[in-house]
């Protein structure tokens, strides 16, 4: 979903820059950009949440993460970051998850 989301962010950039920039305010790839990046940034918030509630991760990895999908090509970095946490993380999740079972 970063990946989607950050894609999604640049050509919402990109209609900004060509709106005002070029167009006297008229959208040039379309009106629908800015819809189609809310509602994707809505199910990338969901998703985030669900991730880091799963993991138990502290409250600046979750702010970390919700501005990758409002800073532009913050959301590519971040997508790295948490694959290396959830990797390093996963591990002591099983093990305290094993010893609840028992």
């Amino acid at each position: 979903m970063a990946f989607v989301t950050g894609a999604m962010l640049l050509v919402l950039c990109l209609e900004m820059v060509l709106k005002y920039g070029f167009n006297d305010g008229q959208p040039v790839l379309g009106s629908w950009v800015a819809i189609v990046h809310g509602w994707i940034y809505v199910i990338y918030i969901v998703t985030v949440f669900n991730l880091w509630s799963t993991m138990r991760w502290g409250f600046g990895r979750i702010i970390a993460l919700v501005a990758g999908g409002v800073v532009p090509l913050l959301s590519f970095i971040m997508e790295t970051r948490a694959q290396r946490w959830f990797a390093a993380d996963l591990p002591a999740l099983r093990d305290r998850a094993a010893a609840r079972a028992r």
